[in-house]
């Protein structure tokens, strides 16, 4: 699946592109190399598209959207997403 990482304020900018694995997992971090800095960030992640890709039709969802604001910046935020072809779940992990 796919997920693109932004952070929002004045304008919204792309700051990361990843794809999931077998397992749906990112291999690496999304921001990988770079420093994380506090605001607004929305990760999309490419439900519909993914769902359609295994032969999950029809799919009731297509981007979900997931808003959340960094203001700890030197700690770790993971955001898992559990999805089923008409809900899904999220939290922050650990």
């Amino acid at each position: 699946m796919r997920i693109d990482l932004y952070r929002l304020g004045e304008t919204e900018e792309c700051v990361a592109v990843a794809t999931t694995n077998a397992d749906g997992r990112v291999d690496e971090p999304l921001l990988e190399g770079a420093t994380l800095v506090n605001g607004v960030f929305e990760l999309r992640f490419h439900a519909g598209a993914y769902l359609r890709a295994q032969s999950v039709e029809p799919s009731f969802l297509d981007v979900i959207p997931i808003r959340f604001t960094v203001e700890a910046a030197d700690e770790h935020y993971h955001v898992p997403l559990l999805l089923s072809p008409f809900g899904y779940t999220t939290y922050r992990g650990s």
